[in-house]
């Protein structure tokens, strides 16, 4: 399976149980892996035959600007429902990191991984 990788994806979102806490964007860190659905890429060296990640990382900036969420759960979730709905990626794996949001910690979060 060829998969493509995002690391460390900056994004400003509002995010957080307390209400205060979503009142002003903050900095969240994503870890990406999408499987593609075909290699074809490899061969045509085509940007039509592959994901476009700028694409990708464009479309999860503008969803997040515009939408908040409680749960890093239910973030990383939208995420990946994206990936593999708009993108027609057959596998997802998302990391969802909070850093420095709780004192002697670097950072928490969840991961996850979707199938088509």
């Amino acid at each position: 399976m060829d998969m493509i990788f995002l690391s460390e994806v900056k994004v400003q979102t509002k995010l957080g149980v307390p209400e205060w806490e979503r009142m002003v964007p903050q900095t969240i860190l994503l870890d990406l892996e999408i499987a593609m659905p075909h290699n074809r890429s490899c061969q045509t060296d085509e940007i039509d035959d592959t994901i476009d990640y700028g694409m990708v990382v464009a479309r999860i900036r503008e969803t997040l600007s515009e939408k908040s969420f409680k749960l890093v759960e239910a973030l990383a979730e939208h995420i990946c429902q994206i990936v593999l709905n708009e993108f027609g990626a057959p596998w997802v794996k998302i990391k969802v990191a909070k850093p420095g949001i709780l004192p002697g910690l670097k950072a928490l979060g969840v991961v996850i991984e979707r199938t088509k």
